[in-house]
């Protein structure tokens, strides 16, 4: 059994039919079999030609930094893997002849007993591997941004004003540097950075809650906002 050279057209044609209904080349969960297939194809099958192929080489290049920790024995061949040999022929004229005695077995095989172990240490693995993925936390995501915060006019007092900004404490939220701004006929923007984790604090809602320092605060805008 196994796929052929999967540089060839007949190849990725082999793994194109192979996955077009499956995730991974070998179970439910990626494993040594994808590793070294995707290996094999040595550079993404061109889509138009073999869309489900490069679907699959897409999703396989996303485990490509847990290659090494994947289930399954690295020692075996891309070529191990795959549909059985006689049901891909290279040459369909040059096929042997199919005899219907071949789908008799008279004497039975211990191949079944072999295939069902074979498979309950695979899904065992699978299984071991998925537990390993779900234990990683995975990392914040944050966001660093610098906020605009405009007075009413030259006599408003931009110390009280930032105190007042600062003294806003939220899970999620740290304050920055921060710098005065001149903005025009004397008046000056208060301009301060800050970080936020995406997942607890709401950009709008942060700018609501500082405008409510009516005495002191006109206005809010972002006025850059990066992905950490």
């Amino acid at each position: 059994m196994g796929f052929a050279d999967l540089v060839s057209d007949a190849g990725l044609t082999m793994l194109d039919k192979w996955v077009t209904t499956r995730s991974y080349i070998a179970g439910y969960s990626p494993s040594q079999a994808d590793v070294k297939t995707f290996q094999a194809t040595k550079k993404p099958p061109p889509v138009e030609k073999y869309p489900h192929a490069y679907r699959w080489h897409k999703h396989i290049a996303s485990f490509e930094s847990d290659f090494s920790s994947l289930p399954g024995d690295p020692s075996k061949a891309y070529t191990a893997y795959g549909p059985e040999a006689q049901e891909v022929a290279v040459n369909p004229a040059k096929a042997p002849e199919k005899d219907d005695d071949d789908d008799v077995d008279l004497f039975g095989s211990d191949d079944e007993e072999e295939d069902a172990e074979a498979a309950r240490v695979r899904e065992e693995r699978l299984a071991a591997y998925a537990k390993k993925k779900e234990g990683k936390e995975k990392p914040t995501a944050k966001s660093i941004v610098s906020m605009d915060v405009k007075p009413w006019d030259d006599e408003t007092s931009m110390q009280d004003l930032e105190q007042n900004v600062r003294k806003i404490e939220k899970d999620g939220l740290t304050w920055g540097a921060s710098k005065l701004v001149p903005v025009g006929f004397g008046v000056k923007k208060l301009q301060i950075n800050l970080v936020v984790e995406d997942a607890k604090i709401s950009i709008d809602e942060l700018q609501e809650q500082i405008e409510e320092d009516e005495d002191h605060v006109q206005s809010t805008d972002v006025a850059a906002m990066q992905k950490l």
